[in-house]
C-alpha cells in the first residue's frame, strides 16, 4: 500500500492529497529515509510523520483495506511516539499565549519596563 494512503486510512491526515503533499515536502519517513509519496510501506515498517511541530513515529502492524475508524487504528499501527514530544508542544502552547492575547493592542508602560529591564539585565 502506498504510504500517503495508509497515512490517510490511519487517519493521521484528513485527506490523501494532504498526505501526499507532506510526504513531498519530507515531513514522512520510512525507515529513516526521505521517501516519494508512492513508496510503498509493509509491515514491519517503522514510519516518521512530522505534523504539528511533533514527530509522530509508528509501526506499520498490518495493512488496512480502507479508511478506518477511530477504535480501529490501533490494530493496524503501534503508536512509538515519545511522550516528551506532547509535553514540549504544551510548553509551546503555554508560552504564546503568555500575558496578553494576539491582536490586544501595544505594550503598556508596565510592559515596557519589565522589556527594557529583562533586555538590559542580559548584558
Amino acid at each position: 500500500m502506498r504510504v500517503d494512503k495508509y497515512l490517510w486510512c490511519v487517519r493521521y491526515f484528513k485527506s490523501r492529497n494532504i498526505a501526499t503533499e507532506a510526504c513531498k515536502k519530507g515531513a514522512v519517513k520510512v525507515n529513516e529515509a526521505s521517501i516519494k509519496p508512492s513508496r510503498d510501506v509493509y509491515p514491519g515498517d517503522n514510519v516518521t510523520v512530522r505534523k504539528n511541530q511533533i514527530t509522530y513515529s509508528l509501526e506499520v502492524l498490518d495493512l488496512p483495506k480502507s479508511r478506518l475508524g477511530a477504535k480501529l487504528v490501533d490494530i493496524y499501527r503501534k503508536d512509538t511516539t515519545p511522550a516528551s514530544a506532547f509535553e514540549q508542544q504544551d510548553l509551546l502552547k503555554y508560552s504564546k499565549s503568555y500575558y496578553r492575547e494576539k491582536g490586544v493592542g501595544r505594550p503598556t508602560k508596565k510592559d515596557r519596563r519589565d522589556i527594557t529591564e529583562y533586555i538590559d539585565g542580559e548584558e
